[in-house]
């Protein structure tokens, strides 16, 4: 061993090819559920040819489960390996992650969504759509025999809760996908693809230096958790989070080119894209705070309203278009408290795991009470970067870590900021958190329709229901705790220039 070379360093290299193997067998474990065609954790596509592509192995409920389980561990363990190789001080090229991350996406596209159903509900609001029927006011039912209407499973009493341009993609995806239910799940899956692979590439141009494209290609492009979440899954959520990320790079990209003009119209820009994500996802419209907190506090009234008309204009002309209905469900959908979250605990079905019965008209309050706490911590706490990302960082985490209702794409949005941030603890807790909620949906299906044998319906009433509640609130207190352990961030002041003394 060369004297001169650290310890530390010859284990990092151990473990970077080590966290790095782990993850590709994680990936290579997430495309096979996917390529071996209709199981527990894959519903069927239907008849027709052309893609998605896969076989008919008619795989083991229980080996599908295990193998589900696996890859997710795996995914876990080597982003941890990552993490622990890059702490000690190792730094590998970010490049060949990236082509790799990219490879992967492309795969994922050409193969059947894995992990939910969500992929059949997203093609019948586009076909409600297609057809000229209000998807915020027809439901699967409503169609009757339609190939598309029987296609749903979960979902099928229940409206469509996503916005004017989730909407219109959809309807676009069943043109695109030749009017069937496995066309259009296709092309749903190839924008999906697509839009993940952009994210990747403008969190990596956004990117001041080597250490943040490397963090954007491990954290977001090659990222096996969010590989299989977002782009296998073929969760609608990245297209919200593209959306948000774009608005992110315009106001950060105003920042360090600033002439008054151009600030202004970057402003406009950035509120336009902020727009566009509400009109996708609500809470991907928070990183229109990150891009209005620095205005507010340089009390830049022109770039405050012109990021504010930006985001009028377009989310005020999407909803317009389409009815104000469909807001509907949204607000219905505030006061759900889902099976593997905290608030578990206290609320929700059968009065919650400690059956304390908490009214749910109270949970929305409680959960924002808890939210403004977070913010305070987090703002207090996170390590400090770009101010709009940052304080975009700040509001996305509380959001993500005080809501009652939380699935484990949801997370994306928090892997999207987090990734502009410089390496620290916080990145142990977000894959903490995207770890367990990902374990909590084995599949994210219901398990009669999943074809789950009564002897793993306990990952449902029991891991889902009644573990992972209690490993959530340990994550959600390891986050406070972690928050009132760092030192508060110093709030940078801009000194005013002293002003011109008199001509000589």
């Amino acid at each position: 061993m060369d004297a001169a070379t650290p310890a530390p360093r010859i284990r990092a290299r151990l473990l970077l090819p080590l966290g790095l193997a782990c993850c590709a067998l994680s990936l290579g474990g997430f495309l096979a559920l996917s390529v071996l065609g209709p199981s527990a954790v894959q519903p069927a596509l239907g008849a027709g040819g052309g893609p998605p592509w896969a076989l008919n192995a008619g795989l083991d409920p229980r080996a599908a489960v295990a193998l589900l389980a696996a890859a997710i561990t795996l995914a876990g363990a080597g982003l941890a390996l990552c993490l622990a190789a890059v702490r000690r001080g190792f730094r590998p090229r970010s490049g060949p992650i990236l082509a790799a991350g990219v490879l992967a996406a492309l795969a994922f596209a050409v193969t059947p969504p894995v992990g939910s159903s969500d992929h059949l509900n997203y093609a019948s609001y586009g076909h409600m759509a297609a057809l000229g029927l209000d998807p915020y006011t027809t439901t699967a039912v409503d169609l009757g025999s339609d190939a598309y209407g029987l296609a749903v499973q979960e979902w099928r009493t229940t409206p469509s809760v996503y916005g004017p341009f989730v909407t219109w993609t959809q309807e676009f995806a069943v043109w695109a996908g030749g009017d069937t239910v496995r066309g259009t799940v296709f092309a749903l899956s190839l924008i999906n693809a697509l839009v993940f692979v952009l994210i990747g590439l403008v969190l990596r141009r956004t990117a001041r230096d080597e250490p943040g494209r490397l963090r954007a290609a491990l954290l977001w492009s090659a990222n096996p958790l969010l590989l299989y979440q977002l782009v296998s899954g073929a969760h609608n959520d990245v297209l919200a989070i593209g959306a948000a990320v774009l608005a992110l790079a315009v106001c950060t990209a105003g920042v360090r080119r600033a002439s008054r003009a151009g600030a202004v119209w970057r402003a406009f820009g950035a509120g336009a894209l902020t727009g566009a994500a509400l009109a996708m996802k609500f809470p991907a419209g928070l990183v229109g705070g990150g891009a209005a907190w620095p205005l507010l506090r340089a009390r830049r009234w022109g770039g405050l309203a012109a990021l504010a008309a930006g985001a009028l204009t377009v989310a005020g002309a999407a909803y317009a278009a389409v009815g104000f209905g469909a807001f509907d469900q949204v607000r219905k959908a505030s006061q759900f408290v889902s099976l593997a979250n905290p608030w578990h605990l206290v609320a929700g079905r059968g009065g919650g795991v400690l059956n304390v019965g908490l009214p749910k008209d109270l949970v929305p309050v409680l959960s924002l009470g808890l939210m403004v706490l977070l913010i305070w911590l987090l703002g207090r706490a996170l390590p400090e970067a770009d101010e709009a990302v940052r304080t975009a960082a700040v509001l996305v985490f509380a959001w993500l870590f005080a809501a009652s209702y939380a699935l484990p794409w949801y997370d994306g949005l928090g892997w999207a900021v987090l990734v502009l941030l410089p390496w620290s603890r916080f990145d142990w807790i977000m894959l903490a958190r995207t770890v367990a909620l990902s374990l909590a949906y084995l599949p994210a299906r219901d398990p009669v329709l999943a074809g789950l044998p009564d002897g793993l319906h306990w990952l449902v009433t029991g891991l889902r229901a009644t573990v992972m509640p209690f490993v959530l609130a340990a994550v959600l207190a390891a986050l406070v705790g972690t928050c009132l352990a760092r030192r508060p961030v110093p709030v940078l002041v801009r000194t005013p220039p002293a002003p011109a003394g008199p001509p000589a």
